[in-house]
């Protein structure tokens, strides 16, 4: 059986990523303040293998940003996601070698340690962010929503008066470009 995930698997990995680093963060900042060392086992196991799914997440989102169709401002939110994505990667892959080389076994975490964990995740949050505009507000990695026929498909249910709901979508797929011809810019 073939899964065809459309347009790849940037959007699975990225949700692993995110849980991981983010619970590791919390777990730390627990096992700091109630001196538990269990949760600080469970925080580096979280942060070693969500520092493995960034490298999955990291190259699944760059095959993405070069083969998704999109227009220039949609670009520009997918670069702005890069450039932010790219060092948060990096940092926590820093973050998981330190802990690597400086805590195993260890029954304590340096609060240093947890307060760069803590500005990682705010910096993990921005990145979030950032591809969640470049999906939801530019359209990016998403499929045309069908036609609406009749009574605007809303069957026997209503929306009310929900603001932008009666926006058209538009179809990004036959405005994007070409990455591997002679398009518009390069990355």
């Amino acid at each position: 059986m073939n899964i065809e995930i459309i347009p790849n698997w940037h959007p699975i990995f990225v949700h692993f990523t995110v849980g991981l680093l983010s619970i590791s963060a919390l777990l730390y900042l627990a096992g700091l303040v109630l001196k538990k060392q269990n949760l600080l086992i469970a925080a580096r196991w979280n942060l070693w293998i969500g520092a493995a799914m960034t490298v999955g997440t990291v190259l699944a989102g760059l095959y993405a940003y070069s083969t998704v169709a999109h227009d220039g401002p949609s670009h520009a939110a997918m670069t702005d996601h890069r450039n932010w994505a790219l060092p948060t990667a990096g940092i926590f892959v820093v973050l998981a070698l330190w802990a690597a080389w400086t805590q195993r076994g260890a029954k304590v975490v340096s609060p240093v340690f947890v307060a760069v964990m803590l500005l990682a995740s705010g910096l993990l949050a921005v990145t979030g962010y950032k591809g969640g505009e470049a999906v939801y507000r530019h359209g990016v990695g998403v499929m045309r929503m069908p036609e609406i026929h009749g009574d605007g498909g809303h069957g026997s249910h209503s929306h009310g008066d929900m603001p932008g709901h009666h926006q058209k979508t538009e179809d990004l797929s036959t405005q994007g470009h070409d990455h591997h011809g002679q398009g518009e810019h390069n990355h």
